[in-house]
């Protein structure tokens, strides 16, 4: 053990006119984005009839300047200047508003089983794809307005306490005997009376849904984000409350997320799935990406799929979708591939780099929760190029580990060692690992924005040669790069943070042919 400390700072990023900040808010402010456009494709909103009314409003909130009343406030939820001010390009009006019927949204919403719940809410705002072919400009990104009921009802744990016993979930000999129905039907047999009770043909109508809706996921954001993949549209998907504007919400007021706030996260995000990167990353070394491994059980807990999501020094994502199988182990509570699957996914990974932006590669950082086994490690590294470096990090909380906190010297303080120790610290505890704390204290904003003592990231390389402090440096700098958010700075790197929602994705639609899922991180973002 050495326990060397070193400080590394608050990574910077690149906007406009190649101009650098710490802070995204400073930065879009004062330069605008790295990569400015006069003007912005075209989206349509999917809403019921006053999610609709309410993303009018919204729009014209986005078009114009929000900052709190107080200005002790403006450190903490920066002022926002106007989306075209922020983004170079004013926020343009969707071509098309499609309205679903908000009583067959609650309706669907209340189904006792989960995944019909999902599969019913997703199918009826997919409803409006059909129409999609006759526009005269296909649009760039479809925003999907939910009422705050789906939110609550449409996750994989959320349980409906008043549904409808016509909608209760089937007892288990109804569903055991449709099931053999169908598989009858399936091959070729026919029970009697089947043909004459109008209740069985409907039930087994309904079945055929129930099943489709069992091999998709129970969560309805991925579930909309997988099906929407199939026709190339990236979804934002926004809560009706969170566009209500109320005066204490446009005022800043305490006990509120600000207006500001509000439209800075949603501003970058869109202003990302429509095309173009808000800031770059001008740490970033050429020929160098990282490479972060998705992994995600399936509901039944036999498979699991997998992923790489490869980022760029450009800041680009690129993910790859590999194959389901027993990958998870119940013994350890690890996911781990074979050498030969290990291969086939990085090796594809890197064939989509090519083809996306065909630079010579140098270096790989393969970044994992799990951790890689060395024969794991040998398939990966068979899949690299001559001459490229490949180095396996595994990149995890550390829960239950040591902590660390900020010693205050002055004389007035009465309580020391009570202050969260600050952001970008690193305790290098011997040559291949460390604690790297992403959480903690943030002069930009004169405060530790947590809610708990601040956890570090235990970083450790597990295979290949690289400079650990570099390595931390990297990871630190990947907290920067999630575009769905406007933040100083995240817990986790993108890579590590996004696994479980690519995962999520990849199993909401695991009937979707290999060529329809796309590559650009913008769709599961």
């Amino acid at each position: 053990m050495t326990d060397t400390f070193h400080f590394l700072g608050e990574p910077l990023l690149q906007f406009g006119h190649d101009q650098t900040a710490e802070d995204p808010h400073d930065g879009l402010a004062l330069f605008g984005p790295a990569e400015p456009r006069s003007q912005l494709p075209n989206n349509i909103v999917i809403g019921t009839v006053r999610g609709i009314e309410l993303w009018k409003e919204w729009c014209a909130a986005l078009n114009a300047p929000a900052a709190s009343i107080d200005p002790g406030r403006h450190r903490a939820w920066p002022p926002f200047p106007g989306f075209d001010v922020a983004f170079g390009a004013k926020w343009p009006d969707p071509v098309r508003n499609y309205s679903v019927d908000a009583d067959l949204l609650s309706e669907a919403s209340r189904k006792a089983d989960k995944f019909e719940r999902a599969f019913a809410v997703a199918s009826l705002y997919m409803g409006s794809m059909e129409r999609l072919s006759k526009l005269d400009a296909r649009p760039a990104l479809a925003i999907c307005v939910v009422p705050d009921e789906i939110h609550e009802n449409c996750r994989p744990n959320s349980s409906v306490a008043f549904a409808k016993r016509s909608d209760a979930a089937r007892s288990k000999v109804e569903l055991k005997f449709l099931k053999r129905a169908i598989d009858d039907r399936n091959d070729g047999q026919t029970r009697m009376f089947d043909d004459e009770d109008p209740s069985v043909t409907a039930a087994l109508g309904d079945m055929d849904e129930f099943e489709k809706a069992r091999g998709l996921s129970p969560d309805f954001r991925r579930q909309l984000k997988a099906r929407m993949m199939a026709h190339e549209l990236p979804v934002q998907i926004i809560r009706e409350s969170t566009l209500r504007i109320t005066p204490q919400v446009r005022n800043g007021e305490k006990g509120t997320n600000p207006l500001s706030d509000r439209l800075w996260n949603f501003g970058t995000a869109v202003f990302y799935k429509c095309g173009a990167k808000p800031w770059k990353t001008p740490w970033a070394r050429e020929g160098v990406c990282y490479v972060g491994l998705a992994y995600k059980l399936t509901e039944d807990g036999r498979n699991a799929c997998c992923a790489a999501q490869m980022f760029l020094d450009s800041g680009d994502g690129v993910v790859f979708v590999g194959e389901f199988g027993p990958w998870y182990s119940k013994e350890r509570g690890e996911f781990h591939l074979p050498p030969d699957k290990a291969e086939a996914l990085l090796r594809g990974t890197i064939e989509t780099y090519k083809q996306e932006d065909g630079r010579p590669l140098k270096e790989i950082f393969l970044h994992v929760r799990s951790g890689i086994d060395p024969e794991e490690y040998e398939g990966f590294r068979r899949a690299c190029p001559p001459g490229v470096n490949l180095v396996a990090i595994r990149v995890r909380q550390d829960r239950g580990g040591l902590r660390l906190y900020r010693y205050d010297e002055h004389p007035s303080t009465t309580k020391r060692g009570q202050h969260p120790v600050q952001r970008g610290v690193f305790w290098q505890r011997s040559a291949r690992h460390g604690l790297l704390f992403t959480n903690g204290f943030k002069p930009r904003i004169a405060t530790y924005d947590g809610f708990e003592i601040p956890v570090p990231l235990a970083i450790t390389i597990q295979h290949g040669d690289g400079d650990l402090v570099q390595v931390a440096k990297d990871i630190l700098g990947l907290t920067k790069l999630n575009y769905n958010s406007c933040q100083l700075g995240e817990g986790q790197p993108i890579t590590v943070k996004y696994s479980d929602r690519v995962g999520e994705i990849l199993l909401a639609n695991p009937g979707l042919p290999p060529d329809k899922w796309k590559h650009n991180f913008k769709y599961y973002a």
